[in-house]
């Protein structure tokens, strides 16, 4: 067991995290210096909030680092509470786009993504540090350069490390624990909508957990219900990150991780009884069963967003940008 699932999965998840924070620290490299002031000044209404939050997680690749930026302005008094309520929505549109590049079953474009990366960061490091082409001079291009070259190295990892943590699909079928949780599962969706949430919450990545799941649901080990519900409970679990971030933090900063939390509490509470439509929708729409998933947790995700947007423009909500920052 050790052999077959244990070393599989921290050895793939690993590489899957390397990646992710690779691809998210050399995109908040490029995009970073002007984040910040597009948060300021293009959220004066929840819709345009909405957008901006979406553009920044889709570019960013984290919901989560959009959400703890928001709650740093929220914290330093240059951004009020009322203003981040339409990013939050947008985070969580955005943040889908990573599952659905999973989806596409790409994971056999990572050593070629490895490679062509690893060459063009090789050639600025020619041209910038050692001057192999004295003439040129160090321009101005060259960094951004690199750090889209790093950027897609992280994304080349993140897709190697799916690979070798869907290796272990086969062996979790074969185990007990899983036919006991299978079991459970049978009973009441209940039990893939905790596991989504706590595995999310221990591994502080909603994006591999629900990469296992596609994994599980190609092979034929998970049924893609099932797939959906841990889909649901994962964007639970992604809220412990903004929570912990909050701590410490003025008032009007944890009303920010208190209202990503509610949202995505509601938002799963209100679709689970919808769980079968919501699977026959997505599976409608999908050529393969992990598009299927990748489409459910995109559809989910933005039919919360919509359906919350008018609830953003309530007058209550700027009464609370009078609390006192502490």
């Amino acid at each position: 067991m050790i052999q077959s699932i244990v070393v599989p999965v921290l050895l793939g998840f690993a590489v899957f995290m390397c990646g992710m924070k690779l691809m998210e620290l050399a995109l908040h490299r490029l995009a970073g210096p002007y984040l910040s002031q597009a948060l300021q000044r293009t959220t004066k209404t929840p819709l345009h909030g909405l957008a901006v939050g979406t553009v920044s997680t889709a570019f960013l690749q984290s919901s989560t680092a959009v959400t703890v930026i928001s709650i740093g302005l929220v914290n330093a008094g240059l951004l009020s509470f009322p203003r981040t309520l339409g990013i939050i929505l947008g985070t969580n549109i955005g943040t889908c786009l990573t599952t659905e590049l999973i989806g596409l079953n790409i994971q056999s474009l990572s050593t070629p993504l490895l490679t062509a990366s690893i060459a063009v960061w090789l050639l600025t490091a020619l041209l910038g540090e050692m001057r192999i082409w004295p003439r040129l001079g160090n321009p101005r291009w060259l960094e951004p350069v690199r750090s889209a070259a790093v950027a897609v190295c992280g994304f080349g990892l993140l897709l190697a490390g799916l690979s070798l943590m869907q290796t272990i699909g086969p062996a979790v079928q074969e185990s007990a624990m899983f036919d006991w949780f299978i079991d459970k599962a049978a009973t009441s969706v209940w039990w893939g909508l905790a596991a989504g949430a706590v595995l999310t919450a221990a591994i502080h990545s909603s994006a591999a957990v629900i990469g296992l799941v596609m994994g599980f649901v190609t092979i034929g080990a998970m049924p893609p219900e099932l797939g959906v519900a841990l889909v649901l409970g994962a964007n639970i679990g992604t809220c412990v990150t903004a929570l912990l971030a909050s701590i410490g933090g003025s008032r009007s900063g944890q009303y920010v991780a208190y209202a990503h939390t509610i949202l995505n509490i509601g938002g799963a509470l209100l679709f689970l009884p919808l769980l079968g439509e919501l699977t026959a929708v997505s599976g409608w729409l999908s050529h393969s069963p992990a598009s299927q998933i990748a489409h459910a947790q995109t559809i989910f995700n933005i039919a919360c967003s919509v359906l919350a947007l008018p609830l953003c423009y309530l007058s209550a909500w700027r009464r609370l940008d009078t609390i006192e920052l502490r």
